[in-house]
């Protein structure tokens, strides 16, 4: 039985900020981030999107009647869980309108999770054939104004609808692992950001890749020419593109470089998405590449603390007519670049409790309400109806008044 991924799409808030405006507010030569880093902007949450909402915007973008009916498990990736009991995966029920004759989970281990997910949602199928599994993975990277992770922060989302005979990609058998326990990066629950060893952090995500690889072709009985892409988990492009000159150079297998190149232009346009950053790398290839049909892509999951992972996807007949490349350029392209001031004011408002948004959204799902702790969402079409609503018991009233 083939099982992969049927659909895939991201979404992304509609704010960012460029990295040289960045650069130039903290007094760096902008080359440190644009080379240094190969990024180019970061994605910015307004107040009214978290993780969860985010997920759901994602999810929107490909889900349809009947995926509701078949999906029965629902796995939600995050390191940034907005809450340490309640699964974000359970607010998906009703946002999403899903059945609750569902399965439902949140899995944390850094940026790697949703490679778990993916694993699980492959042995679900091989289960329960006819059924579906909604993945999604969703962050907001943040390391405080003025740090030195600064620059490698951003936000987004990936969801993916996992099933036999896909439309995209299927997943296949072998996968190559490594994991050790080390502190490279970690945020204790007491503190809002994470602890990073940056120079460590990085020679560990070569390290593990060189193992889970090398595991991954022993187990695999395969080599680097049997691959067409490799992608990448991209905290910033740049230590991706390195960790590809281990395998290769441009003049040995100039594809791989090229590939390499379509994969990144979301994240080097949204940032670090944390567990969605490898598939929003993948989705940028697919969208971006020239991939053709049934070629093989390797794929790099790392996650600190730490594991790496290493398999492989086969792109399948047709896959290009299945993807949403459209509607993700026009996401971006419609986002509004903030200055250093816009953007320092909502990174200093981060509210926990008693919070009301009552601005029209912008985006289909958005956060409208924290009351006791307790998060309420709406959706854009809910609002023009409870607006036509309101105005309508207004005119009446007034009506009423006149008679």
């Amino acid at each position: 039985m083939k099982i992969g991924i049927d659909k895939i799409s991201f979404f992304v808030p509609k704010y960012y900020l460029t990295l040289e405006d960045l650069a130039v507010a903290r007094q760096i030569d902008p080359m440190k981030y644009t080379r240094g880093l190969m990024q180019e902007k970061m994605a910015i949450t307004p107040l009214n999107q978290d993780t969860i909402s985010m997920a759901a915007n994602a999810a929107l973008n490909i889900l349809t009647n009947e995926d509701i009916e078949k999906i029965d498990l629902v796995m939600f990736a995050t390191e940034t869980s907005v809450d340490h009991s309640k699964a974000a995966a359970t607010n998906l029920i009703s946002i999403l309108g899903l059945k609750n004759q569902t399965r439902v989970i949140e899995l944390k281990q850094a940026c790697y999770a949703a490679t778990a997910a993916l694993n699980f949602a492959k042995g679900h199928i091989l289960q329960n054939p006819d059924s579906k599994v909604l993945v999604v993975a969703s962050d907001i990277a943040r390391y405080g104004l003025k740090t030195d992770g600064e620059a490698t922060q951003g936000a987004g989302s990936v969801a993916m609808i996992v099933s036999k005979d896909p439309k995209i990609t299927v997943i296949n058998q072998h996968a190559g692992f490594y994991s050790d326990d080390l502190y490279d990066f970690f945020r204790p629950s007491h503190m809002d950001y994470a602890l990073v060893e940056g120079h460590y952090s990085n020679e560990m995500y070569k390290k593990f890749f060189n193992e889970s690889y090398n595991d991954f072709l022993n187990k695999s009985n395969q080599t680097l020419d049997d691959l067409k892409a490799v992608t990448f988990h991209i905290p910033y492009v740049k230590i991706g593109l390195k960790t590809l000159s281990f395998l290769t150079n441009p003049d040995e297998r100039l594809d791989l470089f090229e590939n390499f190149k379509d994969a990144t232009i979301y994240n080097k346009q949204i940032g670090n998405i944390y567990t969605g950053s490898l598939y929003l790398s993948l989705i940028s290839l697919l969208e971006q590449g020239n991939l053709k049909d049934n070629e093989q892509i390797g794929l790099y999951s790392y996650g600190s603390g730490a594991i790496g992972e290493f398999f492989s996807m086969t792109t399948v007949e047709g896959y290009k007519h299945h993807l949403n490349k459209v509607h993700h350029e026009k996401m971006l392209n419609d986002r509004v670049n903030l200055s250093i001031d816009e953007y320092e004011n909502i990174f200093n408002s981060i509210i926990k409790n008693d919070f009301i948004f009552d601005d029209e959204p912008h985006e289909e799902i958005i956060l409208k309400q924290i009351k006791n702790y307790k998060r309420y969402y709406e959706k854009k079409n809910t609002w023009k109806c409870s607006f036509f609503i309101l105005l309508w018991k207004r005119l009446k009233n007034l009506k009423n008044r006149v008679k």
